[in-house]
């Protein structure tokens, strides 16, 4: 059996009672596993920084400092060669497709029992990927959500973080602040980001973003 004792597994989610819940899954799974725990995005992204050695993330989609899809896009962008898994209340089709569109290596319903999460990770863990059986991700979307998310996906990651910011209401001064940058070089993410998203003001980038923040979502209002 492979070695497992060097497994580095990030679990990200605002839910304690939930992180607690996966991090039982994995030690039962892998008892030799790191597993570190974040409740924000920041402090995911923290923990990555200082740990380059990851080796999975498990993800929620919607936890503070990320909206919709913005968390898995930034973190395919930055850290292209870790996987990640999203883990969500959410069991619509339409989002587990569009998690795998934007690089996700799996996507875990949180109703999902024990065992066939353990299943799921183990195959992401060995290289594979996995999502539920019952999904088809063969069925399309309208053309004017796939160029959208063509769009958004040509984002650097540093100007997936910007439209992050943006959509929280934050200002220049802030941004820049929070990401230790310039004024001026936020400016100059903005702007890329219409440019790149084809709008004029910063107002049309927020909403086009949030047309596919959380696509037909089953259940609205639904805990992430």
């Amino acid at each position: 059996m492979e070695d497992t004792s060097g497994y580095r597994v990030v679990i990200a989610d605002d839910h304690p009672l939930f992180r607690g819940a996966l991090r039982e899954a994995l030690g039962k799974l892998f008892p030799q596993a790191v597993v570190v725990e974040a409740g924000t995005f920041d402090e995911l992204q923290a923990l990555i920084e200082r740990d380059s050695g990851v080796d999975l993330v498990l993800l929620d989609l919607t936890m503070p400092g990320a909206r919709g899809f913005s968390g898995l896009m930034y973190l395919r962008g930055q850290y292209p060669s870790i996987p990640v898994v999203v883990v969500s209340a959410n069991e619509d089709a339409a989002v587990i497709r569009r998690c795998v569109e934007f690089g996700a290596s799996g996507f875990i319903p949180k109703t999902l029992a024990v065992e066939s999460m353990r299943t799921a990770i183990r195959t992401v863990l060995e290289g594979g990927a996995w999502i539920p059986p019952d999904v088809d991700l063969a069925t399309g979307t309208d053309p004017e959500t796939s160029e959208l998310v063509a769009r958004l996906s040509s984002l650097t990651p540093q100007q997936m973080r910007v439209l992050m910011m943006l959509s929280e209401g934050l200002l220049n001064k802030q941004i820049a602040h929070e990401l230790s940058v310039s004024e001026a070089t936020v400016k100059a993410h903005v702007s890329a980001i219409l440019q790149k998203l084809g709008v004029e003001s910063r107002t049309q980038a927020v909403i086009a973003a949030s047309k596919i923040e959380l696509v037909s979502w089953a259940v609205q209002g639904a805990p992430n």
